[in-house]
């Protein structure tokens, strides 16, 4: 495949656009919009939307009645649809079109030669300042055939159509004019159930107070009703201000996400060119189908119907070719926002809903078991035994107990340094735990010798007889003292299999942090920093934890030299980018390569979240990432007899989550072959 094309992994490059007017002059509207996709073409745009009456101008008031204006945009719009030939772009603007005794407010869709369809506007607007009712029909229940000009150039005619591409998946369009978008029943309803993916609104309000706000708020909130894309371009400069003004808004959604927007009252061309994600519409719908469009009543709208007579029997979309004038190919960028740490959107919020739910749920846990029941945490001084030393305080705290009701205890084996057993010991000391250190070496050492094993063999088993006496000491405390064992694994290490099975750190009673990966962990502890939660020397104790090297401590090492995870399953910011893509858009191998590529290849591009240390600040080539991802996908895949016995533990994301209990089903014996087959083919 052509790895680096967006239209190859599955993008659309769209464009919403806003051009100076002269209004009541269609040839000069129209020349104007051809200069503007002849820009486009070079940019590689495949679909743009011009707005409403952009041929002739939203505020020509009675002049829309002229004879001599309305001949005039049929002749602008031959003269545009003879220009398409040498353009990409499939082109949308908007015109008054006379048809049976009435007039319209139509968008025209344009490609390749053809005027392809005309829609008229559904919903006409009541208000009192603009009251299109004096001129316009409203197009509502039509379907027919339209022929305009001398050279009777004709189209299907009539609202509600959905346009899909051929040659290009995924891309399906349905068409919105202004108040469409406002209706109690809005076409873009009908249109996403008929399939449609990308809805585009050519819109001619004028501006407002508070318009601009409320014209988004609808917009994104279509977007993630229904997984569209939804492109929104408004009148502009050149309209008359004899009675309003004319913000010229332009924007772009996805799935309810803000792609792309434009600066309010532009004084030149302006817009926004942004690509879509075609894929993650079509794996939205597949998590949340949309009603068929031909069940529901729906064969009683009255265009559905008639289209019969236009297309192939049953159809009620215009298909065509998107390949008269070729797409790009190669590499042309990609344009739209991207995130190196996608679970870490709006972080401050994010941190707080994430603490918020895992102290509810510990707390809701501990209470149903009995008011008197303690929470036995082991602490090792690493990252996630410390965040649920904070979530269990958080927890008592909510349900009125005191602190030292939690049952912390360290244990320290084989490797554990002692800079990090003393990091354990000041965490305990700081929330005024019950804390006790309880050494597992004897133990281990009892075991290793009936194994028969060396004391100075670092294989697997030497470290899970660690990890497993662990949590078996854990487990008899609580059953010893009343409690409960909080496990500490991640979502993270849950996704790579990062843990001991059964015996070890893969087992709890219940496991607060299942529902976050390692890099929200990171976040969340410098997030409670900053918001001053604890006093200063137990924040400078958190920042502590924070610096040091992600590590098991199962084989010895030294303090300055401890046994790095990352070093062994990769770096926890790939694998949780990877994971996020899996889970959220169901992403193909090639697709995440190719988003991890675009993501993580500069460093000195994009934001990097607040706090993130300069030194972490890293670039990751193709072929490393392709490197970790292989990796991952083996891990995943092979670990899942480990996640299909996962402890009960709060989803913190409604897509992340790998609980057996309905989050996540897979067989254990699944392969990842058709995922690395499909990785190796990635190149540049």
């Amino acid at each position: 495949m052509d790895f680096a094309n967006i239209y190859a992994q599955g993008f659309a490059r769209v464009a919403a656009r806003v051009l100076p007017i002269k209004l009541a002059d269609p040839a000069a509207n129209a020349a104007a919009i051809v200069d503007d996709l002849k820009m486009l073409t070079t940019e590689g745009v495949c679909l743009a939307v011009y707005p409403e009456l952009c041929l002739v101008g939203n505020s020509c008031g009675d002049l829309f009645l002229q004879d001599s204006l309305l001949e005039a945009v049929e002749s602008a719009v031959d003269g545009l649809v003879q220009a398409s030939t040498e353009l990409i772009p499939i082109f949308i603007v908007g015109a008054p079109l006379r048809w049976q005794n009435h007039l319209y407010n139509c968008a025209l869709v344009i490609q390749a030669g053809e005027l392809k369809a005309v829609i008229p506007k559904s919903y006409l607007p009541g208000r009192r300042d603009f009251a299109e009712g004096r001129w316009f029909a409203a197009g509502r229940g039509l379907a027919d055939w339209l022929g305009l000009g001398a050279n009777n150039v004709g189209a299907a005619f009539g609202p509600g159509q959905v346009i899909r591409v051929d040659g290009l998946p995924g891309l399906a369009i349905g068409i919105e004019i202004c108040q469409d978008l406002n209706a109690p029943q809005p076409p873009h309803v009908d249109m996403a159930r008929r399939g449609a993916t990308v809805v585009v609104n050519l819109a001619g309000s004028s501006a407002a107070v508070g318009s601009a706000e409320q014209q988004k708020l609808m917009a994104q909130s279509a977007s993630a009703r229904h997984s569209l894309a939804y492109l929104y371009a408004a009148a502009g400069p050149g309209e008359s201000t004899t009675d309003a003004a004319w913000a010229g808004q332009t924007f772009v959604y996805e799935s309810g996400d803000l792609l792309a927007e434009s600066q309010l009252y532009p004084t030149s061309a302006a817009g926004v060119i942004v690509d879509v994600d075609l894929r993650r519409l079509v794996q939205e719908r597949y998590r949340r189908p949309l009603p068929n469009g031909y069940s529901d009543g729906l064969e009683e709208t009255p265009v559905l119907e008639a289209w019969a007579s236009f297309q192939e029997p049953g159809s009620d979309e215009v298909e065509f070719d998107s390949d008269v004038k070729p797409l790009p190919s190669g590499y042309i960028g990609l344009r739209r926002p991207l995130n190196r740490f996608p679970f870490l959107t709006n972080l401050a919020a994010t941190c707080k809903q994430a603490y918020q739910i895992q102290v509810q749920a510990l707390a809701r846990r501990l209470s149903f078991i009995g008011p008197t029941t303690k929470p036995v945490i082991g602490v090792s001084g690493g990252l996630d035994s410390t965040w649920a030393l904070i979530v269990a305080a958080g927890a008592m705290e909510l349900l009125g107990r005191p602190a030292n009701d939690i049952l912390a205890f360290t244990l320290p084996g084989f490797a554990t340094s002692e800079k990090t057993k003393a990091k354990a010991w000041a965490l305990m000391e700081a929330f005024a735990v019950t804390a006790e250190e309880l050494s597992i070496l004897p133990a281990a050492e009892q075991m290793l010798k009936d194994l028969g094993h060396s004391l100075d063999d670092f294989d697997v088993t030497f470290e899970n007889v660690q990890a497993g006496l662990r949590t078996d000491y854990l487990f008899r405390i609580a059953n010893q003292r009343g409690g409960i064992v909080i496990g500490t694994g991640d979502l993270s290490e849950l996704a790579l299999g990062w843990c001991t099975y059964g015996v070890g750190d893969q087992m709890s009673h219940y496991n607060v942090n299942a529902g976050v990966t390692k890099t929200l962990i990171q976040s969340l502890v410098r997030w409670v920093i900053g918001e001053a939660m604890f006093d200063a020397s137990t924040c400078d104790v958190l920042s502590s934890v924070l610096d040091q090297e992600i590590s098991p401590e199962l084989v010895p090492g030294s303090d300055d030299a401890l046994q790095s995870t990352e070093a062994i399953i990769g770096p926890y910011p790939l694998n949780d980018f990877f994971l996020y893509h899996l889970l959220r858009w169901g992403a193909s191998a090639s697709k995440t390569a190719y988003l991890a590529w675009q993501t993580w290849r500069d460093a000195g591009q994009g934001e990097w979240p607040a706090g993130y240390p300069e030194q972490r600040r890293v670039a990751y080539d193709l072929e490393t990432i392709k490197s970790w991802l292989a990796k991952f996908y083996r891990r995943f895949f092979a670990s899942q007899f480990k996640r299909s016995a996962s402890p009960d533990g709060p989803r913190v994301f409604s897509f992340a989550s790998l609980s057996p209990h309905g989050d996540w089903r897979m067989p254990s014996d699944a392969s990842p072959e058709a995922w690395l087959a499909e990785l190796e083919d990635c190149q540049i």
